[in-house]
């Protein structure tokens, strides 16, 4: 049997050459559709497509329309600052001006109503030396009664006011409030002490209006 397919492959040997020949050049065009295809696959891969194109140019323009909102907000944020820090200026320069004003208001109106007082004083002397002039036996009638009242009503307005008499006598001696225009000699009274006010002073809210006039013990 052996014998006989030898010599059956002997007596055809062209069928065999042609069956090879068929298989190599089979194999030959499948690996080349192979090769034509993974080329293929290789190109695609290489090149983006359209749509990816699209896409990638769309993302740049909303990276630049972002940037470009990002930078608006910015500046506007810088200037929104700045007017915050411009308005709390101008409202501290507004406060400081109108503390200076309101000082410079109570200064004059201070200035003012010291000037008033001291005109008003004299008449307070005046009453006050009319009173002490009335003779003990006519300080009951109706004329040093109405002179005492109305004494007594000039006096508690000046004391509304906050216009207060100056301590003198029996005090030490104080420059800034006394005026001193005489020394004497006292017994009652140690050196230095006021023993005699011949002009009563006043003050207005702490301030001196008119200095007492003042006999001062020698020391």
């Amino acid at each position: 049997m052996a014998e006989e397919k030898d010599t059956l492959q002997q007596e055809n040997p062209g069928e065999d050459m042609q069956e090879n020949t068929a298989q190599a050049e089979e194999e030959m065009t499948t690996a080349e559709s192979g090769n034509t295809e993974d080329m293929a696959q290789d190109k695609d891969e290489a090149e983006p497509s359209e749509k990816t194109k699209e896409e990638t140019k769309e993302e740049k323009k909303e990276k630049k329309r972002k940037e470009k909102t990002d930078k608006k907000q910015e500046a506007l944020k810088e200037k929104i600052e700045e007017l915050e820090d411009r308005v709390k200026r101008q409202m501290a320069e507004f406060e400081n001006f109108r503390k200076r004003t309101d000082k410079e208001k109570t200064a004059m109106f201070e200035t003012g109503a010291k000037s008033v007082i001291e005109k008003i004083l004299p008449v307070v002397d005046n009453f006050e030396r009319g009173l002490a002039a009335v003779p003990e036996n006519e300080k009951g009638g109706a004329f040093a009664q109405g002179m005492e009242m109305i004494y007594k009503q000039l006096m508690t307005e000046f004391e509304n006011m906050e216009v207060k008499p100056i301590p003198a006598v029996g005090e030490e001696f104080n420059p800034d409030f006394h005026n001193a225009v005489m020394q004497v000699e006292s017994e009652e009274f140690d050196a230095g002490i006021i023993a005699q006010e011949l002009q009563k002073g006043y003050t207005y809210r702490d301030s001196v209006v008119r200095h007492s006039m003042v006999a001062v013990v020698k020391e």
